[in-house]
């Protein structure tokens, strides 16, 4: 068989698994704080038909080789951690994390997750949380005679009570800082948790030691840029076309062969 027919053939795997990050970036394009991911290609293992620098006598030696390549693949997919748009809301629950950073939330299972998704709710409790219920940690809870919440830049959460009852200084928000944010491993509902590749999380006050800070009323808009991705897709198409012409030449010529031979 011809080995040009399994080449061609991995581009076609290739730029198709390629299409599918595109189409989920652009899925994602309203999705509050959501990266956009990178498909990362590796050509594969080569065919070593003549070792460059082999002697061809005794005094000399092959300044090139002779190497046929087997094709590519996607190795990984890289979140490109770019700062989206901010989007203000006026919403008092709503914060953006402007820099690096990411708040802490704790799942069902009591394991840790991260998200720079900022739409706080409230729950029975007056605890903020996700929109999936996933409570921030460390916790906040908001007391029922709130009449203002104000959250500030490093991350103080205060309440103005009713009746003239004062200010109240409700608790903290802090965000966590990876030293690989690409190593992150998205887990769906706009969280991810940690791996051995991002390492562990470092969590401090926001606006200090690098970290970002906090802006309330607003949210993080996704980085998918629509027309870069609609650029990225159209080469996709093209590769894979001319991968499909690749494919259509090879059978070509063993058609040829075949019927002439």
């Amino acid at each position: 068989m011809d080995a040009s027919l399994w080449v061609a053939k991995t581009g076609l795997t290739a730029q198709q698994t390629r299409m599918t990050v595109i189409s989920n970036n652009l899925a994602n394009v309203n999705t509050v704080g959501f990266k956009k991911d990178r498909a990362v290609f590796e050509d594969l293992l080569y065919q070593n038909v003549r070792q460059p620098g082999a002697a061809t006598d005794q005094e000399s030696e092959a300044p090139t080789g002779l190497l046929l390549g087997t094709g590519t693949r996607i190795i990984a997919t890289e979140k490109i951690n770019s700062q989206g748009n901010m989007i203000a809301t006026e919403n008092a629950l709503d914060v953006a994390i402007a820099g690096d950073g990411y708040f802490q939330v704790q799942q069902a299972d009591g394991t840790l997750a991260y998200t720079r998704d900022g739409s706080f709710k409230l729950d029975s409790d007056g605890q903020l949380v996700t929109a999936n219920g996933e409570a921030l940690v460390p916790g906040v809870t908001i007391p029922e005679n709130a009449a203002a919440i104000t959250i500030g830049r490093d991350g103080t959460v205060s309440a103005e009570l009713e009746a003239g009852a004062g200010e109240v200084q409700l608790g903290q928000i802090q965000v966590t800082r990876f030293v690989n944010e690409a190593g992150l491993q998205s887990i769906g509902r706009n969280l991810l948790r940690p791996t051995n590749a991002s390492g562990p999380g470092t969590v401090g006050i926001p606006g200090n030691g690098g970290l970002g800070q906090l802006v309330q009323g607003s949210l993080e808009a996704s980085n998918v840029n629509v027309v870069e991705e609609m650029v990225n897709m159209i080469e996709t198409q093209r590769a894979y076309e001319v991968n499909s012409k690749a494919i259509a030449a090879a059978d070509g010529m063993l058609r040829f062969l075949n019927n002439n031979l």
